[in-house]
């Protein structure tokens, strides 16, 4: 019930818009029972390859640990072998697209529903556009709740919105069982022979039927695979062909319904209550990437390409469920922004797609490298090119929207994607400026055995990056000081390429000379670290210490731009700027505020 109210409501609510974009005025072909019949051939295989087979049946099976979404499948190729630096780029470009998925759909899902507004009255037109946003805004502050907690609510309404949908194409079926010839690929590869072009460029359309199919991967940690699986073969596949097959076949009795079908499918007496259901269905609907979006931040954060940001553990069950306040309200500012600057559910659709598709595409190719490890280059091979003879002309066909609003998903990920490689690329610069200022950790000791230091009773604890190193951090406290305590750890924080490492591997405690221990903390890239928990494992490994007796000592880096080679001067802005608003060490490793001491460090850029 929680997979069918958090994954499926994006895909479950293509139905009200995906049809009616085929046979728009502008940009869609005529309504004739046999183009009709070819379109909906296409949908039903488009359903069947992409979700039920490529996702349901392959991609689901390369989770990492659990874990899904383009960076968990991108750690996982990975993991196998050092991944050529263009497939990097590939995977960091996929998840940028899934972030302006997320802005995409909320507006796209709740618009088109409360569109049917109109189809009660159209002196309800003028209020399309605030219910739109108050019910958007309503969405993002309910987030905070939890994916468990939203879950249980949306479960139920999702069942319902299936049946329902599912019911109201049966009708129409039956007065036109002819529909039933969709079932046959060969009318969808007529329909595509017979348009020529036309009927290319009309795949774009056709592609909306799938939008919402990456949610299942993305939200694999969430609710795990068998769930997934059920919620799709029992329920969702089912009452979407039923609905769209109905929509067909209302569309060869009444051609004339062809601006909003899928409100004509049920009587006039039941349109406000349909309305109501589906804008509840797309409130729901927006869910799915939303909580892809969350899961894809903390990978992210992890990983090293986003900035530390508040990450939130909603559920003490299920430990991928989380919440992240900054993503959040920037999703809802980009939703009401997107809403306000299209309008309307049809101009959105021109922009919508191209997101969806891109990340499907390149989930695909991330998958053949990960999927040869297993089953060796020819299976995985043949499988990916079936996706691909999909992917590849959906994604094509979906440039021809480029100039009418496609444009939009592409410059919001192509920002996002900037901001991802400045961060990673800036991370690096300043690990390498950092590895300069410090000692190798024997010529420290030299220098301490030589001059015998006082030492001070507690203990020290110094966060650095290279293991092998005497930090800046340590240096500038001994230089400042002249002191050192009893006890001094050098505690370096490792993100591995797996979701979670197992508390019984969690650190390894080295006892050097003078007092000093090496700790290394190994955390999977959905964790976040907790020094207090690494400092309580450290106590069965024979370090021992007291939290009222123990000083966090942390640097603060004061960036400087220069004119040194490495990143352009902007870039360096950029960075500076993410650095500044990015979350504190102190806050991010949850310690304890009333004991740490920070250093500050001049960095030039």
């Amino acid at each position: 019930m929680g997979a069918l109210g958090v994954v499926y409501g994006d895909i479950g609510t293509s139905p009200l818009y995906a049809l009616r974009e085929c046979f728009h005025l502008d940009r869609g072909t005529t309504v004739t029972p046999d183009n009709i019949i070819g379109i909906l051939s296409l949908f039903f295989w488009a359903l069947t390859i992409i979700v039920s087979w490529k996702y349901l049946l392959y991609v689901v099976r390369a989770d990492n640990h659990g874990e899904g979404g383009i960076l968990a499948l991108l750690s996982l190729v990975q993991s196998h072998r050092k991944a050529p630096r263009a497939l990097v780029v590939l995977g960091l470009f996929g998840a940028a697209l899934l972030y302006s998925d997320g802005m995409l759909t909320p507006a796209i899902s709740v618009l088109s529903a409360v569109e049917g507004l109109e189809v009660v009255t159209h002196e309800l037109q003028p209020f399309v556009l605030p219910v739109s946003i108050v019910i958007l805004v309503a969405l993002f502050v309910l987030q905070a709740r939890g994916t468990a907690r939203v879950a249980q609510i949306f479960g139920p309404v999702m069942l319902l919105w299936f049946v329902a949908i599912g019911a109201a194409g049966v009708p129409w079926i039956v007065k036109h069982p002819s529909i039933l010839l969709a079932v046959n690929p060969l009318r969808g590869i007529s329909f595509l022979l017979h348009h020529g072009a036309g009927g290319f460029w009309l795949l774009g359309g056709v592609a909306l039927c799938v939008t919402g199919a990456e949610a299942l991967y993305a939200d694999l940690g969430h609710f795990g695979r068998k769930p997934i699986r059920l919620a799709w073969t029992a329920i969702v596949f089912p009452a979407l062909i039923l609905n769209y097959f109905g929509q067909g076949a209302l569309l060869i009795d009444q051609p004339d319904v062809v601006s909003n079908p899928f409100f004509a499918l049920v009587p006039q007496s039941l349109t406000l209550p349909m309305v109501m259901l589906a804008t509840a269905a797309t409130t729901i609907a927006s869910q799915a990437l939303i909580s892809g979006a969350f899961s894809l931040s903390q990978q992210a954060i992890q990983l090293g390409y986003l900035p530390r940001l508040a990450v939130v553990h909603t559920s003490e069950k299920a430990k991928g469920q989380i919440y992240v306040p900054a993503v959040n309200w920037l999703l809802m500012i980009a939703c009401v922004a997107i809403v306000l600057g299209f309008g309307s559910s049809t101009r959105l659709a021109a922009a919508y797609g191209m997101a969806v598709i891109g990340t499907m595409t390149i989930t695909t190719i991330l998958f053949y490298f990960a999927s040869r490890t297993w089953w060796g280059t020819l299976r995985a091979g043949l499988a990916c090119a079936l996706f691909l003879s999909f992917d590849i002309p959906f994604l094509s066909a979906n440039a021809n929207k480029i100039a009418s609003g496609g444009w939009v998903p592409l410059v919001i990920a192509s920002l996002i994607f900037l901001a991802m490689v400045t961060w990673h690329k800036g991370r690096a610069g300043l690990g390498a400026f950092m590895a300069q200022a410090g000692q190798p950790f024997g010529e420290f000791m030299e220098q301490l055995r030589a001059v015998r230091p006082h030492r001070v009773p507690g203990t020290a604890v110094f966060m650095t990056s290279s293991p092998a190193e005497a930090p800046p951090v340590l240096l500038h406290h001994y230089r400042h000081n002249r002191v050192l305590h009893e006890q001094v750890v050098l505690l370096s924080v490792m993100t591995e390429d797996i979701p979670r490492v197992r508390r019984s591997n969690l650190v390894e405690v080295t006892r050097l000379e003078e007092g000093f221990f090496r700790v290394v903390a190994h955390y999977g890239f959905t964790q976040t670290p907790r020094v207090t928990e690494i400092l309580r494992q450290c106590e069965r490994r024979g370090l021992h210490t007291d939290p009222s007796d123990t000083s966090f000592y942390l640097g603060r880096e004061k960036l400087v731009i220069t004119t040194k080679k490495g990143m352009m001067r902007w870039r360096k802005s950029l960075f500076a700027f993410m650095s500044q608003n990015s979350r504190s060490a102190t806050d991010f490793f949850r310690i304890p505020p009333d004991r740490v001491v920070e250093i500050g460090m001049q960095v030039e850029l």
